[in-house]
């Protein structure tokens, strides 16, 4: 059995094990950047974090030498920096751990030196991370004096709201804010929840002194014949998949924005007007003016372009370069050619995404994820929140990451 445990390739195997905690600490990592934590069962989790971080500084001491453990010792600590400091007071999750990744740093099998040097600067990292954090959130967020009044979640589970009145010089306001109640991550003992999705759909000054929430459930076609009547020109912004799937091509969405006067009277326009100007409206003469070209199938593309446009859309010399193909560095050289002796705008090529409601069919918007039914939330008998239009433009993107200073504030 001696001979099983001295053996390098059990320490090795063994080594993984200990990577599966260091691992763990990273996606902690990641989860304080981006999501609060609620912690359900504080003195459950904290045993069960120490168990855990016993079993790993058995499993990284037993495999000290091994290459994999180096460098989860190193990687322990620096991982923690966000959790300490967005999660500052939850000691029993963060101190098993921090105690663990300064146990594993000082008997790992790293030398003496690199040791030192890490241990220098991860201390470093603490002491101005951690005085950064502060005096940001000491001098750069704004006191604001809350009280939640009232909260809950629609009938469908998808929705959670708050209702908040809010005291300041102007003698206060009453807002209400909703958030996806289905983007939080559950496990047991504790819940973390997405940051910066919760959004304000009402506002009122002063203070509302009556409070009445009500939901409802309605119809997509409903909605839609509410929307429409309210106006028929109301512009719904639709990603690249949905404009294809109502098939519309990349060039049939393509405008010309910020035209100088100029160039609006060689198209046959005045000063007066202000108005986006589509491709497919032009001519091939008009094309010409704004040095662009357009295929027999439709697909534009620039008529010379610059040697630096050319280097930005990745092409090749000679060959036809389409607007399809721009990626953003290239809408941006070609924006900016457009420019006249002042360096003022004479154009800019942009695609837009927006569509008419009033020209789509219930089959179509069916298409691009409305769905069937959809919660309608009402305070104070007015509607201030449609699922529909929350789909519709996108309120909670779920999916996306972003680094913000937000993650700082909220």
């Amino acid at each position: 059995m001696k001979s099983f445990f001295e053996n390098v390739w059990t320490k090795r195997v063994v080594a993984f094990l200990g990577l599966i905690y260091t691992c763990g600490v990273c996606r902690l990592c990641y989860l304080s950047l981006f999501y609060d934590i609620y912690i359900r069962a504080k003195v459950s989790l904290c045993l069960i974090t120490i168990a855990v971080s016993v079993l790993a500084i058995v499993i990284m001491l037993y495999t000290r030498k091994q290459l994999v453990t180096k460098i989860a010792s190193f990687v322990i600590l620096p991982a923690m920096l966000p959790v300490v400091l967005l999660y500052f007071g939850e000691w029993g999750l963060i101190l098993p751990i921090i105690l663990t990744g300064v146990a594993i740093l000082l008997l790992s099998g790293a030398g003496e030196g690199i040791k030192t040097a890490l241990g220098t600067v991860t201390l470093l990292l603490y002491i101005f991370g951690a005085l950064g954090y502060f005096l940001f959130t000491s001098f750069f967020v704004t006191p604001v004096k809350e009280k939640e009044i009232a909260k809950g979640v629609s009938p469908s589970g998808k929705y959670r709201y708050r209702v908040v009145n809010t005291v300041d010089s102007s003698k206060g306001s009453t807002a209400v804010y909703v958030e996806p109640n289905y983007a939080d991550l559950k496990y047991p003992y504790v819940t973390f929840k997405l940051k910066n999705m919760e959004r304000q759909i009402h506002v009122e000054r002063p203070i509302s002194e009556n409070i009445d929430v009500q939901w409802i459930t309605q119809s997509r076609s409903e909605t839609t014949e509410q929307l429409n009547g309210i106006s028929d020109n109301i512009l719904i912004h639709l990603g690249e998949n949905d404009l294809k799937e109502l098939g519309y091509s990349y060039d049939e969405k393509l405008v010309l924005d910020e035209i100088a006067v100029s160039y609006r009277k060689k198209i046959g326009q005045t000063a007066s007007d202000v108005d986006v100007v589509k491709l497919d409206s032009l001519t091939e003469e008009q094309l010409e003016i704004f040095g662009i070209g357009r295929d027999s199938d439709g697909r534009y593309y620039v008529l010379t372009p610059s040697a630096e446009l050319i280097e930005k859309a990745e092409a090749k010399k000679g060959a036809r370069i389409y607007f399809s193909d721009f990626n953003a560095d290239a809408y941006e050289v070609f924006n900016d050619g457009n420019v006249d002796a002042y360096g003022s705008k004479l154009f800019t090529v942009e695609k837009e995404n927006t569509v008419l409601l009033s020209s789509l069919t219930d089959e179509q918007l069916e298409a691009v994820g409305i769905p069937d039914e959809g919660d309608v939330m009402l305070f104070n008998g007015k509607i201030c929140f449609r699922e529909y239009v929350a789909v519709v433009d996108q309120y909670f993107d779920v999916e996306t990451r972003k680094i913000s200073l937000d993650i700082l504030t909220n």
